[in-house]
C-alpha cells in the first residue's frame, strides 16, 4: 500500500512541487542563490541518496518545460540592441574554443578514444544562460553592462556549441568524416532564426500585442495578453526545436521580441509570467540535481571528474576574461564574465545525453559531466553573489527581489 503510494504520480508531482519551492525559501535564509538550495535538495531526492524521484517521464518534461519559461521570463528583461552585440561574438567565440581543446585534452589524457575524447570538448563548450541569468536576476544586475555581455555572449556560445555539436556527431558517427556543408547549414539556420523570429516578434507580434491591449475584449478579459505571450514563447520554442535548435534559444528570442512593450488596460504579462517562473523554473533546477547518479563513480572517474571540473572552469573564465579586457572591460568585470559563463547547466547534460544515447560515451562519463555541470552550476552562482553583492545597487536575495509583486 505504501509502495503504491510512493510511486503514484500525484505523489510524485506534489514531492517534486515541494522540494522544488522549499529549495528558494531555504537558499534564501542562508542568503544563497536560490539555484543553489533547488539543486542540492535535487541531489538528496533522488537516486543518489533518496530516490524519490528519477528523471524520467514527467519529471523530465517538466524541468524541460521549466526552462523554457525561465528563458521567456529572463528574454523579457532585454532588448534586441542591448543582447545581438557584435563584441559579445569574440568573448562568446573564445569561451567555446579553450574550453573545447581542455575537455578534448583532458579526456585523451585519462585514455578515452578520439571520438570520446571529441564528444566531451563538445560538452564543456556549452554555457547555461539559465543559471547565470537567474543569479543575475536574483541581484537586481540584469540591466549592468556586464550583465548585458554575459547573457549576449552566452545566447552566441549556445548557437556556437549547437554547431560544435552537430560537428561532432558528424565527425563520430561518420568515422571521421565531417561534411562542412551540413555544418554551415546548421550555423546558418540558427542565426536565421535569430534573425527572422527578432524582427517577426517585435515589427509584427508586437504590434499585434499592442492591437489586443487595447481592444474591448482585453478591457473584459485583462489577462488576454498574458495568454497571447506564452502562445508565443511556446511557439518560438516549437520552431526552434523543428530546426534543429534548442527550444530555450526560441523561448529567449521570444521574450526579447515581447519585451519591450507597454501595456495600459491588460494585466502585465511580465507580471504574470514571473509567477509562472516562481513555480517551474525552480522544477527545472531541481531536475539537475536528480539527474547525478553518484553510486555509478569509480575512483577513477572520480579523478577524472576533479580534472576535468578544473579545466572547464578555469578554460571558460581564461576564454572570457581575455577578450573581455581587450574589448574594454575593467578587472573585475572581465572575472565576473568569466565567471558568469561557466556554468554548464542544462546544456551539458543534454549534450551528455545525446552521447549517451548515441553510444559515444559511458554512463560513468555520463555521470561525469553531469556532476561537472552540477559543480559548476552551484560555485558560480555562490561568487557571482559574492562579487555583485558588493556593487551598489545589489539585492539582498530573491524573496526581497519578489516584494515589488
Amino acid at each position: 500500500m505504501v509502495e503504491s503510494i510512493l510511486t503514484s504520480i500525484e505523489f510524485e508531482i506534489s514531492l517534486l512541487l515541494f522540494i522544488s519551492l522549499a529549495g528558494y525559501l531555504i537558499a534564501s535564509r542562508f542568503n544563497q542563490s536560490a539555484v543553489v538550495g533547488a539543486i542540492v535538495l535535487g541531489l538528496i531526492a533522488g537516486p543518489s541518496f533518496l530516490g524519490l524521484i528519477h528523471y524520467e517521464g514527467f519529471v523530465e518534461g517538466m524541468a524541460r518545460f521549466g526552462v523554457i519559461v525561465l528563458l521567456f521570463v529572463i528574454g523579457l528583461e532585454f532588448k534586441l540592441k542591448d543582447v545581438f552585440n557584435a563584441r559579445y561574438g569574440l568573448i562568446a567565440l573564445m569561451g567555446v574554443i579553450l574550453p573545447w581543446i581542455g575537455g578534448f585534452l583532458v579526456a585523451r589524457m585519462f585514455g578515452y578514444e578520439l571520438a570520446s575524447a571529441v564528444f566531451i570538448g563538445t560538452a564543456l563548450t556549452a554555457t547555461s544562460t539559465a543559471i547565470t541569468a537567474n543569479v543575475l536576476k536574483e541581484m537586481g544586475k540584469l540591466q549592468t553592462e556586464t550583465a548585458k555581455a554575459i547573457i549576449g555572449a552566452a545566447v552566441i556560445d549556445d548557437i556556437l556549441a549547437l554547431v560544435a555539436l552537430a560537428l561532432t556527431e558528424q565527425y563520430a558517427l561518420a568515422g571521421g568524416a565531417i561534411s562542412l556543408g551540413a555544418i554551415s547549414f546548421t550555423l546558418i539556420k540558427a542565426l536565421a532564426f535569430v534573425i527572422a523570429g527578432s524582427i517577426l516578434g517585435t515589427k509584427i507580434l508586437g504590434s499585434f500585442v499592442t492591437k489586443i491591449d487595447n481592444s474591448r475584449t482585453a478591457r473584459k478579459y485583462p489577462e488576454i495578453t498574458f495568454i497571447f505571450a506564452m502562445m508565443i514563447a511556446f511557439l518560438y520554442a516549437m520552431f526552434a526545436e523543428v530546426i534543429g535548435l534548442s527550444a530555450i534559444v526560441g523561448s529567449f528570442i521570444a521574450g526579447v521580441s515581447l519585451g519591450g512593450i507597454q501595456l495600459r488596460n491588460t494585466l502585465s504579462y511580465k507580471e504574470g509570467a514571473e509567477y509562472l517562473h516562481i513555480i517551474f523554473a525552480s522544477i527545472f533546477f531541481v531536475s539537475l540535481g536528480i539527474l547525478v547518479e553518484i553510486k555509478t563513480l569509480s575512483f577513477i572517474l572520480i579523478l577524472f571528474l576533479i580534472v576535468l571540473t578544473a579545466i572547464a572552469v578555469i578554460t571558460k573564465v581564461v576564454g572570457c576574461y581575455l577578450p573581455a579586457r581587450v574589448l574594454g572591460f575593467s578587472h573585475e568585470d572581465s572575472a565576473v564574465i568569466g565567471f558568469g559563463m561557466s556554468p554548464r547547466g542544462e546544456m551539458a547534460t543534454v549534450i551528455a545525453l545525446i552521447g549517451l544515447g548515441a553510444g559515444l560515451i559511458s554512463q560513468g562519463v555520463f555521470t561525469v559531466i553531469v556532476l561537472m555541470s552540477l559543480i559548476t552550476t552551484i560555485i558560480t552562482p555562490m561568487t557571482l553573489k559574492k562579487w555583485l553583492a558588493k556593487s551598489k545597487g545589489g539585492r539582498g536575495g530573491y524573496l526581497e527581489l519578489r516584494r515589488r509583486y
